[in-house]
């Protein structure tokens, strides 16, 4: 098995995540083949970053040169990560995701998709229009919307600027632990995105992983519906690829 490296604490709690599902992953993997027997543990490489300063290097679209920090503070743990010996790599977060094809620039390891993934897993799944919620930054950001379109899938944002900042508050809220009602309260903003009604053929993009806070019951859930919802979470679906990636001959 191919050694995997993560680049996390963007934020932490998706960094756990990454590390307990890509074990647990390995653990099913190997009993469906060896049943009672051990299973080996896939070796693994973490670079933590700090979440905050992280955010500190965001910039502005209109100036790429903005982003120079940012892309080299990503890109420098890619590339400690290549060192150290992993074999891939993801990164544990979807924000730097809108700065990929920077960040990688120069990395000789694959680096697995986070936006490639969630796009595909729609197509896979039928789904033609697709709700991004997450960040400020990833619900404008065009390279998102662009990974869906390649796969024939509308992606966006809220359109309304009120469900916009609904959503960022509710991220802070999470990140605080202010976690009473969550689940509902994603539930509404994405009926008032999609005009009142989630109809066959919408799905929501957890794009921050704050927001699969309100859904601890499906961690593991690639796909999962919610009081009608349909939502696609991107970390157990990034986790699923990089895993089969590393188990490839």
């Amino acid at each position: 098995m191919k050694k995997i490296g993560i680049v996390g604490g963007i934020a932490w709690t998706s960094t756990v995540d990454y590390y307990s599902g890509i074990c647990r992953r390995c653990e099913q993997f190997q009993y469906s083949h060896n049943p009672g027997v051990l299973a080996v543990m896939p070796e693994m490489a973490i670079e933590s970053l700090d979440l905050k300063t992280a955010f500190s290097y965001i910039g502005d679209d209109y100036n790429p040169e903005s982003w120079a920090q940012f892309d080299e503070y990503h890109r420098s743990a890619l590339k400690r990560l290549e060192a150290g010996g992993a074999e891939c790599a993801v990164m544990a977060a979807n924000t730097p995701h809108h700065r990929f094809a920077a960040i990688t620039q120069g990395i000789e390891i694959p680096v697995i998709n986070l936006l490639d993934t969630v796009a595909k897993a729609s197509s896979q799944i039928g789904v033609p229009e697709v709700l991004i919620l997450g960040t400020a930054l990833v619900m404008r950001s065009a390279e998102f919307r662009a990974a869906f379109s390649k796969y024939g899938i509308a992606a966006a944002g809220p359109a309304d600027a009120s469900e916009c900042a609904a959503t960022v508050a509710l991220v802070n809220e999470f990140q605080l632990g202010n976690l009473e009602d969550a689940a509902n309260r994603v539930g509404r903003i994405a009926r008032a995105c999609f005009g009142g009604t989630c109809a066959a053929g919408r799905a929501v993009y957890l794009a921050c992983t704050e927001l699969l806070l309100a859904f601890p019951g499906q961690k593991n859930s690639g796909t999962f519906e919610h009081d009608g919802v349909l939502y696609l979470n991107s970390t157990a679906l990034h986790i699923d690829v990089a895993f089969d990636f590393a188990v490839r001959e």
